[in-house]
């Protein structure tokens, strides 16, 4: 299987995840991702672009957040861009669920979810654009 791209770009705004979501359902069955393999995908992408939303574009609607489903035999990447604030990934630390039960904290978990339900998270950042990348391998 030849590599495939599919692209979709949408406002920054959260009325806009259900399009993603189906963007990513729609490419991700049709490669042959069993159901739950969708649903970790979807609940990924989900997160990624909620904290390009709340926190690289500070919740400005009308920025555009460019996202990519890139299928390859093995695997299926998905590629978020934006160009708002930088994730800084050297000052993140993973939330200590312990510690937010306790407090009955919500939020703050985007990232530690995007890291256990993918198989790959990566960040970077040039040419003016911050980028997520998220791997699912077919297995």
């Amino acid at each position: 299987m030849a590599s495939s791209t599919y692209t979709l770009t949408i406002p920054s705004s959260t009325r806009f995840l259900e399009d993603v979501r189906e963007f990513v359902t729609m490419h991700a069955t049709s490669a042959g991702f069993d159901e739950m393999e969708v649903e970790q995908l979807k609940m990924a992408v989900d997160e990624a672009c909620t904290n390009v939303i709340e926190h690289a574009y500070a919740g400005q609607s009308e920025q555009p957040i460019d996202i990519a489903i890139i299928l390859n035999r093995d695997k299926l990447t998905i590629r978020i861009r934006d160009k708002g604030q930088t994730f800084n990934q050297k000052t993140y630390q993973e939330p200590d669920l312990i510690k937010y039960a306790k407090t009955r904290k919500s939020g703050g978990f985007g990232v530690h979810i995007m890291r256990k339900l993918m198989d790959e998270v990566a960040y970077n950042n040039s040419g003016g654009y911050n980028e997520c990348r998220m791997v699912k391998y077919r297995h």
